[in-house]
Order: C-alpha cells, then structure tokens, then sequence
C-alpha cells in the first residue's frame, strides 16, 4: 500500500539538512509503529522517498514524503501517532492513500510556490511598489529572460521567463512578499533565489541576503487542468 505524508518544517528545523531529515523520519516512523515495508537484501532499509529536498534554511508548509506499508491505520489515527513523535518545528499534517501505480513524489514533481519576505530587523531597501515596479520591467512586460545557469554538466542559456511561472508583489503587514511559482523537479529546477538575484542584482537594492526568508508553500505536479497539489492525490484512509 502506496501512502503519502504531508508535513511542515519551519522554527529552529530548518537548519536541519535533507539527510538528517531522512533519518529523523526513519525513527519517528518506527517509533510510530506503522506497518513499513523494508527493502530486501543483506542491508534492508524503509522504503519511502521525499518530493523534493528542502534547503538548509527554508521553512515550508507543503514537504511531501512517500511510503509503502503492508497494513495500515487511518489517516487521522496515523497522523495522530506521528506527531507524537515529532519535535517543535516539524508537524504532519497529512496522511493519504495512493492508487497502486501511483508513482513517487520524487519523480513527478513539477513546480513549487514559494514566498520571500524580509525578517524582522533587517532594513528593507524599497517599498512593495517599488520592487513590484521593477518586477514588472525587467520580467512581466520582457519577452524572454536569458540567463546563465550552473549545472551539474557545466553552464547554459536558459529563459528564466519560461521557468517561473507567477511572479509578484504584495505589501503584506507593511513589508513587500514576493510569490512566485516555479519549474521545480529533475528536469528544469529554479531556485527563488537565482530568481531573486536575476531581477535585483546588487547595484540595484543593496540588500542583506540572510534578510530574505524563503518559504515553500506546497509542491505540484502536473494534470490536464495545468497543476495539481501533491497533496491532492489520492484518498484519506477512514476509520
């Protein structure tokens, strides 16, 4: 049985690495006591997969995790075992049943929402307006957007236009919020940082990078009416 968990990361967690995540959740699926599967061989290990690696530094409410299990309880009964066994700044919220064919997060990942706005304390170098202006110069009202992007094989021209596929401001409690949705998966990934540092290079806002919180608001992938939400798929288990 396919079954995919949703959960949120965000406080003192988001300094905690994917890897370390991996292993926080091995313990905490045991000490729930579901019905995992294990791989097979001299080295078994749980069989589950992350959507999409988070950053070091990013808080989200949208993190997708997929699992097998032979048998198991209902969803808000597993929910409910989980998060006893999670720590502050980690929560499930979650707990869906797949169809048999469904494939991993991991691989059908599309694109992701994300949110950047300025923590508190630091200076924020222009108003929503100014930065929706310039949001609106150098990339809504441009044809293409060409930029050098390093990747695993080398450096290559991209249209950073074609990968984001939201882009704007919004003055939230006073302070701008940028939301954008972007290309996300193993094919053509962007991060909301190349997206930032594209459209406001340094001699256009002196701004402190660690000024800038990032926050993933949820993972997609892609169906006939354009995107649909990882956590959409599939069905909560009843009681």
């Amino acid at each position: 049985m396919k079954i995919r968990i949703k959960f949120q990361k965000d406080g003192v967690m988001k300094f905690i690495g994917h890897l370390d995540v991996m292993r926080y959740f091995q313990k905490a699926i045991r000490r729930a006591d579901l019905d995992i599967c294990y791989s097979e061989g001299f080295s078994p290990h749980q069989i589950m997969s992350f959507a999409a690696p988070l950053g070091v530094g990013i808080t989200s409410e949208g993190e997708y995790l997929d699992i097998e299990v032979r048998t198991s309880p209902a969803s808000r009964d597993a929910v409910r075992s989980l998060n006893r066994e999670m720590v502050e700044g980690v929560r499930v919220v979650g707990y869906r049943r797949l169809p048999d064919d469904a494939k991993t997060a991991m691989s059908i990942v599309a694109a992701a929402d994300y949110e950047l706005f300025f923590k508190d304390g630091y200076e924020i170098p222009a108003t929503a307006a100014e930065l929706a202006a310039v949001v609106k110069s150098r990339f809504t009202d441009q044809e293409e957007l060409l930029i050098t992007k390093q990747t695993k094989k080398g450096e290559r021209v991209v249209d950073l236009k074609r990968l984001v596929y939201h882009l704007q401001v919004e003055e939230r409690e006073g302070k701008p919020c940028f939301r954008m949705r972007l290309s996300a998966g193993s094919t053509e990934n962007v991060k909301p940082e190349l997206v930032w540092e594209e459209l406001f290079p340094p001699m256009a806002f002196v701004c402190d990078r660690n000024a800038i919180q990032i926050h993933r608001r949820d993972l997609y992938t892609t169906s006939e009416d354009g995107f649909l939400s990882l956590g959409e798929m599939g069905e909560e288990i009843g009681a």
